[in-house]
This record gives structure tokens, C-alpha cells and sequence, in this order.
């Protein structure tokens, strides 16, 4: 496949993948006779696990690492295992945050409907204030 077919197919720019590639989020991709990108079914998989892994909020220096120490072969599993549960712990608590505000939020927002319902304000009504 050329970039401008991956482009489209993952929806990201061709200059983002090239990024990826240039700065080692994915090894090199595959070349043609004529020098340039054709991507390959493995190519792929490595442009589908970067982007993944960025939308979940994983660093580049990270994937940078991870594809390091792929490249420098299976002696390696066990670090590339230990880097991604690293990464899954750091996932599960930034998820815990994020719900966390979540429940913090709709309080709020069910305050404020009641708010708007009632005309009471259920914080001054606890004798709290907006901030409980």
C-alpha cells in the first residue's frame, strides 16, 4: 500500500507517518525497488499499534523503547513485557482519575438540574456549598 492509501485507511496524515517512522514509533517501512513506501501487512500492524497507543495517551518516548527493544530481538520479550504492563498501570490509573471526575461531574450537573427544577439549590439546602 502507499502512504496516501494508509493515510486514508488510518485517518492520519502521511507527514504523521512518516513522523512515526522517522523518529522510530514504528521500524522502517517496508521500500519498493524505486525507494519508496510500500507498506505491508506488517507495516500495518505497526502503524495500527502506534496509533493505539497514542490515543490512549501512551508517550512517544515510550513506543520509541518498545520498538528499540523489538528490534534488538527476543531476548528482549521480557522487557517489552514488563514496558507494557508499565504502561497498562499508568492506563488503569489514569482511568480511575477520569471516572473519578465523572462521578464528580454528574453530581454537579444533577445539582444544577435540581437547581433549575426546584429553584432550590440542593448545596444550600444540605447547608454545604457548590463545591461539596
Amino acid at each position: 500500500m502507499t502512504i496516501k492509501e494508509v493515510s486514508a485507511l488510518f485517518n492520519v496524515s502521511a507527514d504523521t507517518l512518516r513522523y512515526y517512522e522517522r523518529v522510530g514509533m514504528i521500524p522502517p517501512v517496508t521500500r519498493s525497488a524505486s525507494g519508496n513506501r510500500d507498506y505491508q501487512e506488517i507495516d500495518l500492524r505497526w502503524v495500527e499499534l502506534a496509533i493505539c497507543l497514542r490515543s490512549a495517551g501512551l508517550p512517544v518516548e515510550i513506543l520509541i523503547d518498545y520498538v528499540r527493544l523489538y528490534q534488538q530481538g527476543d531476548d528482549t520479550i521480557p522487557a517489552r513485557l514488563q514496558l507494557l504492563k508499565e504502561q497498562r498501570e499508568a492506563l488503569i490509573k489514569q482511568k480511575n482519575q477520569i471516572e473519578a471526575t465523572l462521578k464528580r461531574l454528574d453530581t454537579k450537573i444533577e445539582g444544577y438540574e435540581i437547581a433549575i427544577e426546584t429553584g432550590e439549590y440542593p448545596w444550600h439546602v444540605k447547608g454545604g456549598n457548590e463545591n461539596d
